[in-house]
């Protein structure tokens, strides 16, 4: 079997198709390992995001129903968040987890466990995903501080009823499917 040691691409030209603030959308050409040129090859930047896995002191999931433009329906999923610019830096993820489950749902927690920081889709993407749990959340506010294009139902599941949910397709985003089994295997 042939190996290479250095199997890295190296990008050769670049061209910014969309760039705003939600998605830098690029078309690039490469130089291969075995230096030909090859292309286009198409990625994207977005945010970096956090996704998490909440339940309540009666262990019931905290969970979100909202509309998702890409498969233009109502979805149920974990809450979850763009991690910011604070000033010159960015939002640490678990700062980004807690504030957006206390916007989103009213709920807080002082019982925080980071799961996995992975790559969201690493053949188009360069952005990551940081999965939480938290555990043992309470009621803290009872009014959302949502963003103007955020609207969102709040629901509370057991167990049981959220893999209904999943096998019925309801809960159709495999991150947060993943985010769920994750939590699964530290419960």
């Amino acid at each position: 079997m042939e190996t290479h040691e250095n199997l890295a691409w190296e990008e050769v030209n670049c061209e910014h198709i969309v760039c705003d603030e939600w998605i830098d959308f690029r078309k690039s050409t490469y130089k291969m390992p075995n230096g030909k040129i090859s292309g286009p090859y198409y990625s994207y930047s977005r945010k970096n995001f956090v996704i998490i896995v909440a339940t309540t002191e009666d262990d019931r999931y905290i969970c979100v129903r909202q509309f998702r433009h890409g498969i233009k329906r109502v979805t149920t999923e974990f809450c979850a968040g763009c991690i910011e610019h604070i000033g010159d830096a960015f939002e640490d993820a678990l700062s980004t987890a807690k504030r957006e489950l206390l916007e989103e749902t009213g709920y807080g927690s002082n019982d925080w466990r980071h799961l996995l920081t992975v790559p969201v889709y690493a053949t188009l993407a360069d952005n990551y995903m940081s999965i939480f749990m938290a555990k043992n959340c309470q009621k803290i506010n009872s009014q959302q501080n949502l963003d103007n294009n955020e609207f969102l139902d709040v629901h509370l599941y057991s167990r049981d009823k959220l893999e209904e949910i999943i096998k019925d397709g309801e809960f159709s985003q495999a991150s947060h499917i993943l985010a769920l089994f994750m939590a699964d295997k530290v419960r």
